[in-house]
């Protein structure tokens, strides 16, 4: 048994142990700021379990969100049904509304669209036509700019660790051809090289768009339910993350590149492997073709409320009918709804119902839960309760102070659990802080959220980190030593491109 996996199952053990006893000492102890807030007091004790499970990973977090939930009504958190009936704000629907959240339908769409752009090999061809071109050609620096570039954008549009999945394939084959056919002289750090920036740059991919990664929607939930007056939309988080993800990506290459040099100008083999590869996937399929005009009628409908507002003005009766009929769950439904409309192979459509069925049901879940507990925080008190004993930790800070420490703590604790849980666990917390202390919420959720995507320093940070450190070729001190390298850099930048071009989310 490898060290990560003595390590998991330990963590596994804990956390059996500790979430129950956790969870009756809160629930039996005697707090103060709680005296008068029973549901807050019992929420409390549900959440540090699910926190602890959270972590640990001791069951399926899936399950932990939902049995959590449950819990929240067996305590009588929330009642058994609204009183009075079909009341707005009676707490059944806060405990059971957030798994019909827009949001949600958000994330469904999305996913079968990326089911659909696997099943078609789309990425792979899109992969495989960059790295090809001419502009690329032996050079190994051109090379690793090009695998990592592609990297980061397909995992603005899938899954992290499915991306990560595909480009550890096609990166270990072009490592294999290179030692095959390069006589030996390729530096064993150039594997290395590649290897991180397959995970690295699938991480910091995800951050670019809303459905990159689950942070991004977990974190946009919270703002929308904690920051007053703020919705932020498709087109505001690409202008903050796209900047994020160039200038971090930029960052990568340069130090990758320096670091594990390919010890030659040209690679030998290389970009002949690649042509035989594309060569091999043929023309252009239907389904490819109808994948891409359901992607291409998403990203339109996504980013068209706020090309608008920049153009016509936020005023415009144009601009506030996209706001109205435009969430961006519709055009994600609509894409979807596409995929099976549009022929794909043997003439059936580009998706059927039991490949669509096949995405992640759980991820969704988890979602649901997550919102919940952020709603129920808020409905009971406890939010506030936190908020208001956790602000003497940062005594006179300002908006700028609150972005640097959220970033910070969210970076930190995404190296210990998974960014999804990270998500889950600082953003309704730094809002809460931020809330209690008169400061705008805005920016440090922002950076929370982005933060919480940072886990670069070890293989259990992200699954992204754990498949290509199961290569053999990326050793524990390197991952970690370029890790934090990265995660440093990325908090920088978090915090500058926040500071900048927030304001433009208002």
């Amino acid at each position: 048994m490898s060290f990560e996996e003595r390590f998991d199952l330990l963590r596994r053990r804990v956390g059996l142990v500790l979430a129950p006893l956790l969870f009756a000492f809160i629930l039996s102890a005697d707090f103060e700021s709680l005296a008068d807030k029973p549901a807050a007091h019992r929420l409390a004790a549900v959440m540090s379990a699910v926190v602890v499970l959270w972590v640990t990973e001791a069951i399926p977090m899936p399950l932990t969100a939902l049995l959590g939930a449950t819990a929240c009504v067996l305590l009588q958190v929330a009642p058994e049904k609204p009183n009075p009936p079909l009341s707005p704000t009676s707490p059944v629907n806060v405990v059971f509304g957030p798994y019909a959240d827009q949001l949600m339908f958000l994330f469904i769409g999305s996913f079968m669209l990326a089911r659909a752009i696997e099943l078609h090999q789309l990425d792979r061809r899109l992969a495989l036509s960059v790295l090809t071109l001419r502009a690329v050609g032996g050079s190994p620096s051109r090379l690793l700019f090009a695998f990592g570039a592609v990297t980061a954008f397909i995992s603005a549009w899938i899954s992290n660790t499915a991306t990560t999945a595909m480009m550890f394939a096609i990166g270990l084959s072009i490592l294999k051809v290179l030692r095959d056919d390069g006589k030996g002289q390729i530096d064993p750090r150039f594997a290395t090289g590649m290897m991180l920036m397959t995970s690295f740059s699938a991480s910091i991919g995800g951050l670019a768009t809303p459905i990159g990664t689950p942070p991004n929607v977990i974190g946009l939930k919270a703002i929308s339910l904690n920051v007053p007056g703020v919705e932020v939309t498709f087109f505001e988080w690409c202008l903050i993350g796209v900047p994020v993800v160039v200038l971090l990506y930029l960052f990568l290459f340069a130090y990758l590149n320096w670091f594990c040099p390919a010890g030659v100008k040209e690679l030998a083999g290389g970009r002949e492997y690649l042509l035989r590869q594309r060569a091999e996937l043929g023309p252009w399929t239907r389904g490819q073709i109808s994948t891409l005009i359901a992607f291409s009628v998403m990203v339109v409908l996504w980013i068209a409320p706020g090309v608008i507002a920049l153009s016509l003005g936020e005023k415009s009766a144009a601009y506030r009918w996209c706001k109205i009929s435009l969430p961006e769950a519709v055009p994600a439904l609509l894409g979807a709804g596409l995929l099976f409309l549009l022929p794909g192979r043997k003439g059936r459509a580009v998706l059927t119902w039991p490949e669509a069925t096949q995405i992640d049901w759980g991820v969704v879940l988890l979602y649901g839960g997550g919102f919940a507990f952020g709603t129920l925080a808020q409905e009971t008190g406890l939010a506030d309760v936190i908020g208001k004993n956790m602000i003497g930790w940062l005594p006179n800070a300002g908006t700028f102070s609150f972005l640097i420490a959220a970033t910070l703590v969210a970076t930190l604790v995404s190296e210990a659990t998974s960014n999804t849980a990270s998500a889950n666990i600082v953003v309704p917390v730094v809002i809460t802080m931020a809330t209690a202390a008169g400061v705008d919420p805005l920016e440090p959720a922002l950076g929370a959220t982005l933060g919480c995507s940072l886990g670069f320093m070890l293989p259990v940070s992200t699954p992204c980190n754990a498949i290509v450190y199961g290569s053999g070729m990326v050793p524990l001190s390197r991952m970690i030593r370029y890790g934090v390298l990265l995660d440093i850099a990325g908090t920088i930048f978090i915090v500058a491109v926040v500071k900048v071009l927030g304001g433009l989310v208002r």
